[in-house]
């Protein structure tokens, strides 16, 4: 009897070891697999850069072992994400999905945004560069940059106003660029975002908008609109037709905008190159590939050390513009 109690006690005892081991491993994997990671995104669900990270998100739970969870804080053209990026733990758990404007444009055309890229970000990895683009409305009856000017000039009295996605964005700068290239008074309309921007185009409320390609393909796609100019060294793969502005005579605006990601200064290296890691297996997908390049993006895995060159050297550039234009901060 004896000897039967110690053998159900002992096997317990192993039983209780073997517990202990595998909530050990448990613990590991959840530090830093299974953790989750949230991912923050400065624009409303449904939008574009929601769809990219959501469907990027899905495929690196897979890669990373631990759910990717959107965070939408939308506003301010990011500038709420990026807030909240700022005050979160540097632990690799909180990171931030956006394109250039939140990082590269913000800082220079408000006066106190909340954050400071350089010294409270960190980039992480780019994926994606992208085109803004010149699109005339459906109603318009130019076909070329080159018709667009000619009907500006002639029919309305070489003064039009052309539709932006946003206030001191990208976009209202290029407004000002092609008035002064071809010496027309062009103005910007701003709108809070690219969808109802869309909207006034398709019922030819304005003439003319300009926005990314992204925001721009599925209209050019169906007959809608046409984009008439790209930005860019060269022409975008998804529309070879198009000519860039530097082949139209309008020069300085080679480097893209981007996509990539952040994480708060502070978070460890390891954490950053395995995000990255599984970022770049991600990429590789045919399917991912091929959904980001329907959207109207150039895949490509940028690394830490290039991402943040990349970022430097655009940011540079459009610091340039805007200083030119006599735009101030607000």
């Amino acid at each position: 009897m004896l000897k039967s109690t110690w053998g159900g006690a002992r096997r317990l005892m192993q039983g209780l070891f073997a517990a202990g081991l595998l909530a050990a491993g448990g613990v590991a994997l959840a530090q830093p697999g299974g953790t989750p990671i949230r991912l923050l995104v400065g624009f409303p669900a449904g939008g574009g850069t929601d769809a990219i990270a959501r469907m990027l998100g899905e495929k690196l739970k897979d890669q990373l072992g631990a759910p990717v969870l959107v965070d939408n804080r939308a506003g301010a053209g990011g500038q709420i994400a990026a807030q909240v990026l700022k005050s979160s733990p540097a632990d690799g758990n909180t990171l931030f999905l956006t394109h250039d404007h939140t990082i590269s444009i913000l800082p220079q055309v408000v006066k106190n945004p909340g954050f400071d890229p350089q010294h409270d970000f960190v980039p992480v990895a780019g994926f994606a560069t992208f085109a803004n683009a010149l699109a005339v409305s459906g109603g318009t009856p130019a076909k070329t940059m080159n018709e667009y000017v000619n009907w500006v000039r002639t029919q309305r009295g070489g003064k039009d106003t052309i539709g932006v996605p946003a206030p001191a964005s990208i976009p209202e700068f290029l407004v000002k660029l092609i008035g002064t290239k071809y010496k027309l008074d062009l103005q910007a309309a701003p709108y809070r975002g690219s969808a109802p921007m869309m909207a006034d185009m398709l019922g030819n409320q304005i003439s003319a908008g300009i926005g990314s390609i992204p925001d721009f393909i599925e209209n050019q796609k169906a007959g809608k609109i046409r984009v008439v100019a790209v930005i860019g060294a060269k022409r975008q793969a998804v529309l070879p037709q198009v000519p860039t502005f530097e082949e139209l005579g309008l020069s300085g605006l080679e480097d893209l905008p981007y996509y990539g990601v952040f994480a708060p200064v502070g978070t460890p290296q390891p954490a950053i190159d395995r995000f990255g890691n599984a970022l770049a297996k991600v990429l590789a997908m045919p399917d991912v590939k091929e959904r980001l390049t329907a959207m109207g993006l150039t895949v490509g895995f940028m690394p830490q050390g290039q991402f943040a060159g990349a970022v430097r050297s655009y940011t540079q550039t459009w610091a340039q513009i805007i200083k030119s234009s006599g735009f101030q901060p607000q």
